[in-house]
């Protein structure tokens, strides 16, 4: 069974702010098009196999790897939730303080 996808408005909003950066940062928006893909592509492998992250300590949430950044999602029986999209190179209690 393919799981339905919600996202969170946080998560909306770190996605738009990662590719706001990029698109200023390189002039062009060709790499955040890349990198929507990427987040796209890791969505599919989630709906269809949504235990495949790295579970947190915590209400079921996990991580699940795209480039430099952590897909932050909580598993339901008949969805998946994005909460985040955190860049890992920041400081991890930064994300624990988020999601709590």
């Amino acid at each position: 069974m393919v799981k339905q996808i919600r996202w969170t408005e946080g998560a909306q909003f770190d996605r738009k702010e990662i590719f706001q950066y990029w698109n200023a940062r390189n002039k062009t928006n060709n790499y955040s098009k890349k990198l929507n893909q990427l987040f796209k592509d890791n969505i599919k492998l989630l709906q269809k196999h949504p235990s495949m992250g790295r579970l947190m300590n915590r209400d079921n949430i996990r991580l699940s790897v795209v480039r430099d950044y952590l897909l932050v999602y909580q598993d339901f029986e008949d969805e998946i939730i994005i909460i985040s999209i955190w860049d890992s190179r920041q400081n991890p209690e930064k994300l624990i303080d988020r999601i709590t």
